[in-house]
């Protein structure tokens, strides 16, 4: 088969740009190549369903610029299909005289980038959360809650309306890039493509080095356990509450957030994951786990923030080390007020001097191009990264 154009990843991002192609390319043949039986089946479909406002990211970079854009395409994006949106703003919360510094860093940082953020006392904290604990807080108004599955389903679905062409349960096993295109190996069958974008996800390195890039960073897992609280407590907090983060890893701190469904999630925290696409506790693949213990990047990493990977994997293990973390800002919450609730797993680019890769990053070649890396907030960035990707693989 000949396309003008293939994707390969049916997450929010692929799914995004699949749509911001063929409205690019209105009379292109395209192809959406999807390895699961459906849209959205890992990181786009367990994560917490937070439109972030852009709170912690560096100002200038991508990120900052993406989650701005975001918020406001999602929104309208929600609007235009009925799709549920909520604007609950957030709450950052400090419940000790030690992290107020980074509680002030934090809100120059909204500033920089372009939010309106509110210092709040320990009195208004009271009154706009009574179950909450905390000394002062940070409230940042555009902050929201959204459901992402649906958001990439209802892409997809406009996609295939506007001609495109999506194919689920096709593993991509080989790719080869000729003087006049692409070849796709999918098991016995050969697919050309004038022009391949690849989006990934948590198999972005292993499709880059199918390729043959040679890539200085791999993709590795994080874990991100999640619980939910009882129907009793669904209106334990109207905003999104967040503990005060470590700001060189601004993506741990587990927090209460509400529900498009009316519920309450709590967590996630993030541990090793030893499976690439594995959900459940004991979750192990012997290819994914040796792939990464032999990757130094992976040891570098582990060896720097030892001490919180340890409290991690120790809250994981004992719940009540878990609850802990939540009762310092919510005290009135149980050990039994924790129930079961699906994980995630996150990926995360890593440099071969165990550095994280906090940006976007992207390999091409003349015809492909590869997103290595798209960490949070790319859900909520979704609509403005495909635009910058279409820019980029695009000769216009």
């Amino acid at each position: 088969m000949q396309y003008d154009f293939a994707i390969i990843g049916a997450g929010i991002v692929g799914a995004a740009s699949s749509l911001e192609l063929i409205r690019r390319r209105p009379g292109a043949r395209i192809l959406l190549l999807e390895k699961e039986a459906a849209v959205a089946r890992h990181q786009s479909g367990h994560n917490s369903g937070v439109v972030h406002a852009g709170v912690y990211y560096e100002p200038g970079s991508l990120k900052a610029r993406f989650c701005r854009e975001g918020v406001r395409d999602t929104r309208e994006f929600c609007r235009e299909n009925g799709i549920p949106f909520r604007t609950t703003g957030k709450l950052i919360v400090a419940t000790g005289e030690a992290e107020l510094p980074r509680l002030e860093a934090l809100h120059e940082r909204c500033r920089l980038n372009g939010l309106s953020p509110r210092t709040v006392d320990c009195r208004e904290l009271r009154e706009l959360e009574p179950n909450i604990a905390g000394i002062r807080a940070i409230r940042v108004a555009e902050s929201a809650i959204t459901d992402y599955p649906a958001i990439a389903e209802s892409m997809v679905r406009q996609f295939t309306g506007r001609g495109g062409e999506t194919r689920f349960g096709a593993t991509v096993e080989g790719i080869e890039e000729g003087a006049n295109g692409m070849r796709l190996r999918l098991g016995g069958e050969t697919v050309h493509t004038g022009r391949l974008l690849v989006c990934g996800g948590l198999m972005a390195d292993r499709l880059a080095r199918l390729q043959g890039f040679r890539i200085d960073w791999r993709t590795v897992p994080f874990r991100g356990e999640y619980f939910r609280l009882g129907p009793e407590w669904n209106d334990v907090v109207r905003h999104l509450v967040y503990p005060v983060p470590d700001p060189a890893l601004p993506f741990l701190g587990v927090h209460l957030t509400p529900q498009v469904d009316g519920t309450v999630t709590v967590g996630p925290n993030a541990v090793p994951g030893w499976k690439r696409e594995g959900y459940g506790k004991f979750a192990f693949s012997l290819r994914d786990t040796l792939e990464m213990l032999r990757f130094p990047g992976w040891w570098k990493l582990t060896g720097r923030h030892a001490g919180t990977g340890l409290r991690e994997l120790w809250h994981s293990a004992w719940k009540r080390g878990y609850l802990g973390r939540v009762r310092r800002y919510c005290p009135k919450l149980g050990l039994d007020d924790l129930l079961p609730h699906p994980a995630g797993v996150r990926a995360q680019a890593v440099a071969r001097d165990g550095t994280m890769i906090h940006d976007f990053l992207v390999e091409h070649t003349a015809r492909s191009l590869h997103v290595g890396n798209a960490p949070s907030p790319a859900a909520t960035s979704a609509l403005p990264i495909a635009r910058h990707l279409c820019d980029l693989f695009l000769d216009d």
